[in-house]
């Protein structure tokens, strides 16, 4: 039984305040800690259930958050920024479950604690052959190209409800109750790992029972920016067109070919920025 993790750090317990997850934040080490302890509780669970092999993907800004020298030593660390399927690089059909740890609400999610769409400052709203969708119903897309499914979600009560509408019946753990983007109402962190290592062993035992979600080819991204800025440079790209003053559109033959075009949308759209 192989499983993928894909770690995302806005999710955890103990996080929301606005300056904890800045690169130069004095929290940061901190913050750090609590989320590679997170995974843990998840790689332990997972193994408890049934797992033989698991590969973890730091998924959050410059991929390289997680505390290597504390990780569990069973598991595998994709690290590093530039992967073309960015929070799911490493992802392929040799997989059985994917996993969503500290991942968030899409950007615009009321009270979604730091909710945001990949690039926070860019991106208004991405949809996903006309669907609205954040980083987990996209990241889950590209699983479902792989044929593997979603098993567990945790992060804010936002991103489990979200979750649960792309991903019906997964196991979730709500590691927090978002009040505002930077407020929320916390589980003690190690009441979080508790509960998510129980959820993770459930979820590998079900498993078997899930179904990798399909997506109809072709496949279109729209991407509403905050900033006119944002839609010059990925014009570039044959395959973008301009459908706004703030939107471009993005299609390709199946989900993780079009993933790969919006990753190199989203890089030039902030590149734009300036």
């Amino acid at each position: 039984m192989k499983i993928f993790i894909s770690a995302d750090l806005e999710g955890i317990a103990g996080v929301a305040g606005s300056g904890q997850l800045g690169e130069n934040s004095h929290d940061i080490p901190r913050v750090r800690r609590l989320l590679t302890a997170e995974v843990n509780a998840a790689i332990e669970g997972a193994f408890r259930g049934g797992a033989t092999e698991i590969l973890v993907n730091d998924g959050h800004g410059n991929g390289a958050n997680i505390l290597a020298d504390e990780l569990d030593p069973r598991a595998r660390l994709m690290i590093g920024f530039n992967q073309p399927l960015s929070q799911m690089g490493g992802i392929d059909a040799s997989f059985d479950a994917v996993f969503f740890v500290g991942h968030h609400a899409m950007e615009g999610t009321t009270q979604g604690v730091y909710n945001h769409t990949f690039f926070g400052r860019l991106v208004n709203r991405i949809t996903l052959n006309g669907r609205p969708a954040g980083e987990m119903g996209i990241n889950g897309a590209i699983a479902g190209h792989f044929g593997v499914p979603v098993a567990l979600a945790a992060g804010d009560d936002h991103a489990v409800a979200e979750a649960l509408q792309f991903f019906p019946g997964i196991e979730t753990v709500t590691t927090k109750r978002g009040l505002d983007r930077f407020v929320a109402d916390s589980l003690a962190p190690a009441e979080s790992r508790r509960l998510i290592t129980a959820a993770a062993q459930i979820a590998v035992e079900r498993a078997g029972a899930l179904r990798p979600v399909s997506t109809p080819s072709p496949v279109t991204f729209d991407v509403e920016f905050k900033s006119t800025a944002a839609t010059t440079f990925p014009l570039v790209f044959p395959s973008v067109a301009r459908t706004g003053a703030k939107s471009v559109s993005v299609a390709g033959p199946d989900v993780a070919t079009a993933f790969m075009m919006l990753n190199g949308v989203l890089l030039l759209g902030q590149a734009g920025l300036g």
